[in-house]
């Protein structure tokens, strides 16, 4: 679409070095700009904007996500300088500031299979919850309760807003702080699945993951992956997991989240463990 967008406005050399894909998330749309392209980045926010009538503001991603807070800088490329946002999944609302807070558009279906996997009754610890999207689908789907754990003061505080603004079957509890520490303090053994949604640092919390399991539980351990060929993802996920675990497990499915880029992709291991 953003390729087709810039018809007459690039050439057709400089069309196709742009990335064809962009975030929209609620009124808020979100690209990256080849290097080559920086010198036209107004605009081309500027042509997205009038073509994409939903949208209020245009940013450029002109950082990767990084530290412990996950947040990138953002451009505004066109349109309101407003950052914060509402967006809209699975039956449920969301508060979303793109640049105070990690958030994916792209984790869709993937928020949407855990909370099918994940039983009445049952006690979650989502390691690494941002503002709450995987625990809010999950309780809004199943009667269950789910403590949302972030290091981030604004994700946990647009999880505790967003907690409220929606209807749920079961509960969750926002807790702002680091996973490893809030883990040993108050969760040791409390959960019957554990989320780690941080897959480029996952080895690092994978104890602390145990350590909040209860004997027997669910670990949903996602990591980052290098393979040739897309298929043999799925094998080497679990590989590498029972690489670095220390207790039994039984691999109970593997699959790729996402691609991430070349020959890289995001991938989840659904594991039992037993301690």
């Amino acid at each position: 679409m953003l390729k087709q967008a810039m018809n007459g406005i690039l050439s057709e050399v400089e069309a196709e070095e742009l990335y064809g894909a962009f975030d929209q998330i609620g009124n808020i749309i979100i690209l990256r700009i080849p290097d080559s392209l920086l010198h036209k980045r107004k605009t081309i926010g500027e042509v997205l904007l009038d073509k994409v009538k939903t949208a209020r503001s245009v940013y450029a991603q002109s950082s990767p996500v990084e530290g412990d807070f996950r947040i990138r800088k953002l451009e505004l490329l066109a349109g309101e300088d407003k950052t914060e946002t509402e967006y809209k999944e699975h039956g449920c609302r969301f508060k979303i500031d793109v640049e105070k807070t990690f958030f994916s558009p792209r984790l869709s279906t993937e928020r949407d299979r855990i909370a099918e996997l994940i039983q009445e009754g049952e006690t979650i610890i989502n390691m690494f919850g941002g503002v709450g999207m995987f625990s809010i689908v999950a309780a809004k789907k199943k009667k269950c309760h789910v403590y949302n754990i972030d290091i981030n003061p604004d994700a946990a505080r647009l999880c505790s807003e967003n907690i409220l603004l929606n209807k749920l079957k079961g509960t969750v509890e926002s807790i702002e702080g680091d996973a490893a520490k809030v883990i040993e303090e108050r969760l040791v053994e409390v959960g019957d699945r554990v989320l780690m949604l941080l897959p480029e640092r996952s080895d690092e919390f994978l104890d602390s993951a145990i350590k909040a399991a209860k004997k027997k539980a669910i670990i949903h351990y996602y990591c980052h992956i290098h393979a040739e060929k897309k298929d043999q993802v799925p094998a080497l996920a679990p590989q590498h997991f029972l690489s670095v675990v220390k207790v039994k497990s039984e691999i109970l499915g593997a699959k790729i989240v996402r691609p991430v880029g070349p020959r890289f992709y995001q991938a989840v291991v659904d594991a039992a463990i037993s301690k």
